[in-house]
């Protein structure tokens, strides 16, 4: 396929005045068209088509239609219908009546195009361009950012069923690219024992039975292997991707004992961000948050939320489930920042909100990073000791004074465990021995060691937590701060309306593509909303807490 760039156009006389006809109240597509115009164009996809070829649809309108299929939540088929037979999308489109449209498989190939050349963030740009160019947004003002899990496609399983899918999907694969070589090489029984499902044949129930199945297919696996990667084997074998699934899945599950295949303990297993938990989505990930355990990914939506304008989303970031929310701040600054979308005050909750991000939303960007800091948790602050807020810091003359006035003897500028710049500083024993309050500073018994020691932070950090705490607890930092509240039902809005939370794709590119696409969408069903004049909705209460008395 080739792009042959052109011009969209009006929208066709007959096209305006049928769908007008039959739309006297306008929709949500036309009014995107009435108030956006031309949104994509041919030329803003001109690197993801070569040169020479047939002729592609154009791209522009494809660009509208996935977003629009999002917006309604329309498969592939139904989309190619509504561009077919629906009036207002022909308006929206610019298409003539008889148009006949394209092929519902079109939108799949656009989106392998979008993917490889990384565009699909460019389809929420050119609609905050859009906002922007009309006056619905700008730079400045507040944000606010939070997060959601995100299901993979692929069936969540348990460890025997996962390796025996792994095998199976591997063995189907082989199939079917080399079917004879299989039939002549594998033993009789795989072709009943990887047949079906796992999940669909009767599993053993005792535990040292499911260990024994669980070894066989271990034994199965490295023999297929290792008749795969034989010099004689079919080389193509060992490019299909179930195959190369298969041998990471034996090295992370499995090792050879004497001769004998074993099953790794849990501890020998790789840590949770590299350990495949489904053969059918490889980029997927296992995770915990506050007791629910998901495999899939998570995504981060930020958007505006200013009274005069529509709270538009600027920003969305899909992640494997295991990256924490607090390494999202700076890339969220970054993008906003070149887009010329930075906000002054950013609302984030405690995940994102750290001294280190504090700081560096400030020098970098000039960024107000607002958020709970997580209290000390250390025994002192727990149990009503000296914590270290209340030790005086003097970083001109590199000392710490303790609350009884002693101050200390060292000062060592350090790295922590996981490299990040410390300070220690540490009292001399002389001085914290006979204190009576020593019970209450430090737990140490040493004989020769029984000094306070203490870790700061660097001093911009250090100053900005004891800033934020401080903060934390005045009546207008609680009034600034309520205004993140309405991210959670942003989140509600994506899950429940849009799907935000179940993948319509295996692997992270492809969902990431849809996170885009579902933003663009949320944005279009909000920018209508406001030339609407639909007021914003409330948070729901329940009948009986509607009838709660007044305290």
């Amino acid at each position: 396929m080739s792009l042959h760039a052109r011009k969209i156009g009006e929208v066709p006389e007959e096209t305006a005045r049928v769908a007008r006809a039959a739309f006297p109240k306008g929709s949500l597509a036309m009014r995107i068209r009435d108030e956006l115009g031309e949104l994509f164009t041919d030329a803003d996809f001109a690197g993801l088509y070569p040169s020479r070829g047939k002729p592609a649809w154009s791209p522009g309108r494809l660009a509208l239609v996935s977003v629009m299929q999002f917006a309604e939540g329309l498969s592939d088929r139904q989309a190619a219908d509504a561009v077919r037979g629906r009036l207002d999308w022909k308006y929206l489109l610019g298409l003539e009546l008889a148009d006949p449209g394209f092929d519902h498989s079109v939108l799949t190939e656009f989106r392998d195009r979008l993917i490889a050349g990384d565009a699909g963030i460019g389809l929420l740009d050119r609609v905050l361009q859009a906002a922007v160019e009309r006056g619905l947004l700008k730079a400045g003002g507040r944000a606010r950012t939070d997060s959601t899990i995100v299901l993979s496609a692929a069936r969540q399983i348990n460890g025997l069923v996962r390796l025996g899918e792994t095998l199976r999907a591997a063995l189907n694969s082989v199939a079917a690219r080399e079917p004879e070589w299989l039939v002549d090489w594998a033993p009789p029984e795989w072709f009943d024992r990887y047949a079906i499902r796992f999940e669909d044949t009767r599993l053993p129930k005792g535990k040292a039975k499911q260990a024994e199945l669980i070894e066989r297919i271990g034994a199965d696996g490295l023999m297929l292997l290792e008749a795969v990667y034989r010099p004689d084997a079919p080389a193509s074998l060992r490019l299909l991707d179930r195959v190369r699934t298969l041998r990471q899945m034996w090295i992370q599950q499995y090792f050879v004992d004497g001769g004998q295949v074993r099953r790794r303990d849990l501890k020998d297993r790789p840590p949770g961000a590299e350990r495949l938990v489904t053969p059918y989505d490889t980029d997927a990930r296992g995770s915990v948050k506050r007791g629910v355990f998901w495999d899939g990914y998570k995504v981060h939506l930020t958007e505006t939320c200013e009274p005069d304008r529509p709270n538009l989303i600027t920003h969305v970031a899909t992640t494997d489930s295991m990256i924490q929310d607090v390494r999202l701040a700076a890339p969220i600054h970054a993008h906003l920042a070149e887009r010329g979308l930075r906000p002054d005050c950013h609302l984030v909750d405690a995940g994102y909100a750290t001294a280190r991000e504090v700081v560096t939303a400030r020098r970098m960007h000039k960024v107000n990073l607002m958020g709970p800091i997580l209290a000390s948790t250390s025994w002192q602050t727990r149990d009503g000791g000296f914590s270290q807020a209340d030790f005086a810091v003097d970083w001109v003359n590199r000392q710490v004074t303790c609350p009884n006035g002693a101050t200390s003897s060292r000062w060592i500028e350090d790295r922590s465990q996981e490299g990040a710049a410390v300070v220690r500083a540490r009292f001399p024993t002389a001085a914290c021995r006979p204190c009576k309050s020593r019970e209450q500073c430090t737990r140490s018994n040493s004989k020769w060691d029984m000094g306070r020691r203490i870790t700061l932070r660097p001093q911009a950090e250090y100053e900005a937590i004891q800033q934020a705490r401080t903060q934390e607890n005045t009546q207008e930092w609680k009034e600034q701060y309520a205004h993140r509240a309405g991210v959670e039902g942003t989140i509600s809005q994506g899950v429940r309306a849009f799907g935000l939370r179940q993948c319509r794709y295996h692997g992270l590119a492809k969902t990431r593509l849809q996170h885009q696409l579902t933003a663009a969408a949320m944005n279009f069903h909000r920018l209508d909303d406001w030339w609407t004049d639909t007021p914003r909705a409330r948070t729901r209460t329940s009948h009986l807490a509607a009838l709660r008395p007044a305290r």
